[in-house]
């Protein structure tokens, strides 16, 4: 079947925001006096949101409840200010949107980052890319795993769930496509090994999007 919709997550997919990530959650546990992890711990702390990050990061005993959430926000206020300090799109993957779009699929979005920063991130690093829906964390909607988002996708862009795939780097990303109905994709260049992937539900995985780019043709 030709796919109509292409839906990508962002983090680990799309763009390299790893160092970016980790320098602003290495800042705030400095600012406390907490020794900061290196950058490739952070591998295993994204994928789950800002929240589930700190979380992570933060050492056990994890502190009181209202601590938490302060180091959350300063989290989401330090990310703010260097998001655009580091990340880049992986290689390639303009040549992958670009192919896509020349097979007819139209472009989504689907993350667990909010939002506001994942579309200011999209505006700045791929603006020309022509991303028909963006969706990301919000009030009221399920993060991934949770299909909900998925499906409020599937709806904008007037798509059965047989006729889209998405490409997530994660376990978390495989589980929203099976859980959706979507062909679930793994992308083996972002942040998690590619057994979490298979373990996950993944149906096909990619070293590059390049390697992606025959497939989709």
């Amino acid at each position: 079947m030709r796919f109509r919709a292409a839906v990508f997550d962002l983090d680990g997919t799309l763009l390299d925001t790893l160092e970016d990530l980790a320098g602003a959650m290495n800042a705030v546990l400095a600012r406390h006096g907490l020794p900061p992890h290196p950058v490739g711990a952070y591998r295993g702390f994204v994928g789950e949101g800002i929240e589930a990050l700190v979380r992570r990061a933060l050492p056990r005993p994890l502190p009181p409840e209202e601590t938490v959430a302060q180091r959350v926000r300063e989290m989401r206020a330090e990310y703010d200010r260097r998001c655009l300090a580091c990340t880049r799109p992986f290689p390639g993957v303009p040549e992958l949107l670009a192919a896509c779009r020349e097979a007819g699929a139209a472009l989504a979005v689907l993350t667990n980052k909010p939002e506001e920063p994942a579309r200011r991130l999209l505006q700045a690093l791929l603006p020309e890319e022509g991303f028909r829906a963006v969706c990301g964390a919000r009030a009221g909607l399920p993060r991934k795993p949770d299909p909900a988002g998925a499906r409020e996708l599937l709806d904008a862009l007037g798509v059965s769930p047989q006729e889209a795939f998405l490409l997530g780097d994660s376990g978390v990303d495989m589980q929203t496509a099976v859980a959706a109905g979507l062909f679930p994709v793994g992308a083996l260049w972002g942040f998690r090994p590619a057994g979490e992937l298979l373990a996950a539900g993944a149906r096909l995985l990619a070293a590059s999007p390049l390697d992606l780019v025959p497939w989709i043709r």
